[in-house]
């Protein structure tokens, strides 16, 4: 991700917390402010998981590896249109054309994919899900997520997908 001069903080939407409540008052609500993180804030484990910090963090690496990834889809698009003015009469050069040209627009469906996969771990991260395996709910792990921030899945759980897709792709 592109890094730039000034360390600047990101915010987070506030949150309200009882602090306390009794039998004869009403509950008091205390309202947190929006969570600040520096540009070079990275998530550790001695954190409680899955904090308004992580959060936020996470939210922001993802929306600009989103924003990354269409830069670059719009950059080939527009390249790869450019490039159909160059048509040749040998029948090798066009052939090479083509394959170059599959091979592009696959890696852009490929990046459109992923961008999706951006768009749903935004919605868990909105939703308070982000972070938990889909299947068994259990902390996907921070070293995961730095790896791979749109995982879903634990590692275990992960593994037994991929076990799944291959038994049913053989049938």
């Amino acid at each position: 991700m592109p890094k730039t001069a000034k360390a600047k903080k990101k915010v987070s939407k506030p949150k309200a917390k009882v602090v306390s409540k009794t039998s004869k008052t009403a509950a008091k609500v205390v309202f947190k402010g929006p969570v600040k993180i520096s540009k070079t804030y990275i998530p550790k484990e001695t954190e409680k998981y899955m904090c308004e910090k992580h959060k936020v963090y996470f939210r922001i690496r993802l929306t600009e590896w989103k924003k990354e990834l269409i830069k670059a889809n719009n950059e080939a698009l527009y390249n790869g249109s450019m490039d159909d003015n160059n048509i040749s009469a040998d029948i090798v050069d066009q052939a090479n054309s083509y394959i170059d040209s599959n091979v592009e627009m696959k890696a852009i469906n490929r990046q459109i994919k992923l961008i999706s996969e951006i768009d749903k771990a935004l919605r868990r991260i909105r939703e308070d899900t982000y972070g938990y395996c889909l299947d068994t709910a259990e902390p996907i792990g921070l070293k995961r997520l730095m790896a791979r921030p749109v995982a879903k899945y634990t590692i275990t759980a992960q593994e037994k997908h991929e076990k799944d897709e291959k038994v049913h792709a053989d049938d």
